[in-house]
């Protein structure tokens, strides 16, 4: 009897360092995998400030021209030959980066990123002004007034909302709500910065409410009954002890939701009218930085500064939501646990 306990143990003590191994290495691959997606994404970034040249030779430009190249001896090539030297050089500088123009496909190619960060920012806002509201006050409900039954039924029903795919959202929103919400408003275009946000607004909800939730049910419950010893209700517990004490979870979950907003593709793509302008006003058509990579990466030449312009926008959304979610994960929720213990 002690023989098989002993080989039991020692079968479960394999296992435990077979896991513990597992574990870190599929920690590690996923570590390398990050600094190796920060490596492409910056190096393909470089061909924004390189300059470049490019030549065409006579040999393809004759392939270019709808006809061949006579045979008689009296009439002249130099036009042909001069084109083995034609060709155009350019790169993206400081000034042309913070221009207020987006217009990569022209004689004067202009690769302004104010207009798209500007469009960005002003769908963002809007989907969290919208969003963090109906998330936070759902969460609420659910972690402090709804009974057990409830709960299982309100908690799963947002949350399978983060199931939804992207597209499925941003056609709902170009085929229902775009109509619906012009019709409402009266405002002049179908589709723009009010209608994106609002869409994105559901992609954002069910990332706030879980992070929010979870940040409420982790409130010591001796608070509570502390709370509701001396005399205060159950909505006045709720809102000047429970809230205040779980604020730095609920800050993360707003962090965390700005940046799923920011960094969204589709459903910005194909509500919000890809108009790259420069204006503060919510119901005119923007472009947004994620919509200008998924619209023109395609199409856009290997090498170009076109392409290299993209994968700058591409670094500059990297580092910003790397940020937003370094500043939720280690700093907000470290502070809120801290706060739990005791520690400040």
């Amino acid at each position: 009897m002690k023989k098989e306990y002993n080989l039991i143990k020692k079968n479960n003590d394999y296992f435990e360092i077979f896991g513990e191994i597992f574990i870190k290495l599929i920690s590690l691959i996923s570590f390398i995998v990050i600094i190796l997606i920060f490596v492409f994404v910056f190096r393909e970034a470089q061909y924004t400030f390189i300059e470049q040249r490019h030549e065409t030779s006579q040999e393809e430009q004759i392939q270019e021209t709808y006809g061949d190249i006579p045979e008689d001896n009296n009439v002249s090539t130099s036009g042909y030959a001069s084109m083995e030297t034609s060709g155009h050089a350019g790169k993206a500088d400081w000034n042309n980066l913070t221009s207020k123009n987006w217009q990569p496909v022209s004689s004067e190619p202009k690769y302004g990123l104010i207009p798209l960060a500007i469009g960005s920012f002003k769908v963002t806002v809007v989907a969290v002004l919208f969003g963090a509201p109906i998330a936070i006050l759902a969460a609420i409900y659910t972690a402090l007034f709804a009974n057990k039954k409830l709960k299982e039924i309100i908690k799963p029903s947002i949350e399978v909302l983060a199931s939804f795919p992207s597209v499925v959202i941003g056609f709902f929103a170009l085929v229902i709500l775009a109509t619906l919400l012009q019709n409402i408003f009266g405002y002049q275009y179908r589709l723009n910065a009010f209608v994106g946000g609002l869409a994105l607004s559901l992609a954002i909800i069910p990332i706030i409410y879980t992070i929010t939730e979870d940040a409420l049910s982790t409130v010591p419950k001796y608070w509570v009954e502390a709370s509701l010893a001396l005399g205060a209700n159950k909505w006045q517990t709720a809102f000047f002890v429970i809230l205040p004490a779980a604020i730095p979870g609920i800050f993360a979950a707003l962090i965390l939701g700005f940046g799923r907003a920011f960094g969204e593709t589709m459903i910005v793509l194909m509500a919000t009218g890809n108009a790259a302008l420069v204006s503060t006003n919510i119901f005119e058509p923007v472009r947004t930085m994620s919509a200008t990579i998924g619209a023109e990466m395609a199409e856009v030449v290997f090498g170009e500064v076109h392409y290299g312009v993209l994968f700058l926008i591409g670094s500059i959304l990297f580092i910003f939501t790397f940020i937003l979610n370094a500043i939720a994960e280690f700093y907000i929720r470290g502070k809120l646990l801290k706060r739990f213990r005791g520690d400040v």
